[in-house]
């Protein structure tokens, strides 16, 4: 796997849009996450061309947003790569990365939802990734969240150990980006619900993060960006649903979907982010309609299945490494990761991992 340099304060991060045109309506949301970059965490910031373009315009042109990816990571300024926000067809720019650039300059890249494509097939290629927050839909959202914000300087900024602990508090949604006055603000800090559900307890393991947002997944099945059945084996699947909610049998179909393909029986462990937007009897039927199809169904009495962690589409969202280990312990319900997220080494050369797929 090959890691990049941990993130310092003065480092330059490069800002792109890969996907929606978001950034060009609501300027004064992404200026507000831009600020929380520079003022809590000290970075550089380096806008790319499509950083502020339109919504017509990059969707016309997926190979711009492909090449604003690969001259970033191209730039020895730029030490970091994080996406303004999400969308829904960044699939269509995968076939013009240069896999060949990107893994002799390894970097940090990190945005969730629709950057599940780049993020998974990057990893798929070797790379370390990191599903986390977006500029305008997260990291102007920490303010509201001290407990996150830390998180994020400790894990992006300090070489220490990171396990994954429930936070404090959540949200549900932001208040509305037409008025400039809300940005980074949520509608509602709440209380309530918190903690992981650990619906099913197997052994004690550890394996490597893989997946991201389901919808943007499914668009991914088929295609020469998805793993091959090998690659599967001892991987800690996690999945998280987005703002469109899909419904709790929506995602049992996903589900059995990876069970038919055989993934399900050769996974260590599941994971499920918060859904955005359930009630709370939504949330026990999707707890109940997974437990059918990955127990019932693909007889996987002995995974480790883990529900309500915070990585979704609300905020905040805990930073979930691709390719990373990731040590399960059912008994004290702990998730701590047994390797550094970061290169050891940071000015030694990267040497190259062999790829599973290419277009």
């Amino acid at each position: 796997m090959i890691k990049p340099r941990q993130l310092h304060r003065g480092d330059t991060i490069a800002v792109v849009s890969p996907s929606s045109g978001a950034a060009s309506r609501f300027p004064h949301v992404l200026d507000d996450g831009l600020t929380v970059l520079r003022d809590y965490f000290g970075f550089r910031i380096l806008e790319y061309p499509t950083a502020r373009m339109g919504g017509k315009e990059l969707h016309e042109n997926p190979k711009l947003r492909a090449d604003d990816i690969n001259e970033a990571f191209g730039n020895p300024e730029v030490k970091g790569i994080i996406a303004t926000i999400g969308g829904d067809d960044s699939v269509r720019l995968l076939q013009y990365l240069d896999i060949g650039r990107i893994k002799t300059n390894p970097k940090l890249i990190m945005g969730y939802s629709d950057t599940t494509t780049i993020l998974s097939y990057l990893n798929l290629n070797g790379l370390a990734t990191y599903y986390g927050s977006s500029i305008m839909a997260g990291f102007g959202y920490l303010r509201c969240f001290p407990e996150a914000m830390e998180e994020y300087r400790k894990v992006l900024l300090d070489k220490t150990s990171y396990e994954i602990q429930p936070f404090g508090s959540w949200a549900d949604g932001y208040k509305p980006w037409g008025e400039k006055e809300n940005a980074g603000i949520v509608a509602e800090t709440r209380n309530d619900d918190l903690g992981h559900h650990w619906i099913n307890k197997g052994k004690t393991i550890r394996g490597k993060l893989w997946g991201g947002c389901m919808e943007v997944l499914e668009m991914m099945k088929g295609t020469f960006a998805w793993p091959d059945l090998d690659f599967w084996n001892d991987r800690i699947l996690f999945l998280e649903t987005s703002e469109d909610k899909p419904s709790p049998l929506q995602v049992s179909y996903a589900l059995r979907n990876y069970g038919i393909q055989g993934i399900l029986t050769r996974i260590s462990a599941l994971m499920l982010a918060r859904p955005k937007a359930y009630s709370k009897e939504e949330k026990l039927e999707l707890e109940s309609l997974v437990k059918k199809v990955v127990i019932g169904e693909f007889g996987r009495s002995d995974l480790n299945i883990i529900a309500n962690a915070d990585f979704g589409h609300t905020d905040p969202r805990h930073i979930m490494p691709y390719g990373i280990d990731l040590r399960l312990e059912p008994e004290s319900e702990k998730m701590i990761f047994v390797e550094s997220l970061f290169a050891d080494e940071p000015d030694e050369p990267a040497t190259a991992a062999p790829s599973h797929r290419s277009p």
